[in-house]
C-alpha cells in the first residue's frame, strides 16, 4: 500500500518545460470541446483547460491577471460545433484574433496562466523558464500567478531572470538559490 500511495503522489505532480505553440501546434486550432481541470504538460488542451477554469475554476482571478498582461485585451473560448476556439479581442481591432493568429508569446502566456490555475492543482508543480518568450513587461503578471499558485501547490521554478525572481520573493515567502556553471559543472552559489 506505500507503494501504491507514492505512485499516486508522484502521478499528481506536474512538469511544464515547454508548450507545443510552433506555427502548426494543435493548440491554435479549436479542439474538442470538453472539461479539463489540468492543463496537459505540452500545453494541446489548452482551450478545454481556459474553459474549464472559466467554468468552475477561478475565472476572476484568471481575467484579471490576464488584464494585467495583456491591457486592452479580453481573451474567451468559443463553441463551434462541439469544438472550443480560444480567442482574444484587442481594442481597435474589430474581428477577434484566432489562437492561430496570436504570438507565440501570448499563447505561452496563456499556458502558464491555465496550467498556474488549475481547478485541480497539484502538490507539487515544477516549471522551467516560465519567461521564455514573453515581454519583460508581462513579468509583473507571470509572477502574480506564481505567487496565487504557490498557496495551493509547492513550485520548483527554474529561470533566467533575476527580475522576476525578485517580484516573486517580494509577494511570497520562497527559497532561492542561485547557481553557477564552473568548467561543465553546475554547482549553487553560496
Amino acid at each position: 500500500p506505500e507503494v501504491s500511495r507514492v505512485r499516486e503522489t508522484l502521478r499528481r505532480w506536474r512538469f511544464y518545460h515547454e508548450f507545443a505553440i510552433g506555427r502548426h501546434s494543435p493548440l491554435r486550432q479549436p479542439a474538442v470541446g470538453y472539461r479539463s481541470p489540468v492543463l496537459d504538460s505540452d500545453g494541446q488542451n489548452l482551450a478545454a483547460a481556459f474553459q474549464t477554469i472559466v467554468e468552475i475554476g477561478a475565472e476572476e482571478i484568471l481575467h484579471e491577471i490576464l488584464a494585467d498582461a495583456f491591457p486592452g485585451c479580453q481573451f474567451y473560448c468559443e463553441n463551434e460545433h462541439s469544438r472550443f476556439a480560444l480567442k482574444m479581442r484587442r481594442e481597435g481591432i474589430r474581428r477577434p484574433l484566432l489562437a492561430a493568429e496570436m504570438s507565440d508569446g501570448t499563447l505561452r502566456f496563456l499556458c502558464l496562466a491555465v496550467a498556474l490555475l488549475s481547478p485541480r492543482p497539484p502538490a507539487f508543480l515544477a516549471i522551467n523558464e516560465p519567461e521564455n518568450s514573453l515581454h519583460r513587461d508581462m513579468l509583473p503578471a507571470l509572477a502574480r500567478l506564481i505567487i496565487e499558485a504557490s498557496r495551493y501547490s509547492q513550485i520548483w521554478l527554474t529561470s533566467h531572470s533575476a527580475e522576476l525572481a525578485e517580484l516573486i520573493a517580494a509577494g511570497a515567502p520562497c527559497q532561492r538559490y542561485a547557481l553557477e556553471n564552473r568548467g561543465g559543472e553546475t554547482r549553487i552559489v553560496e
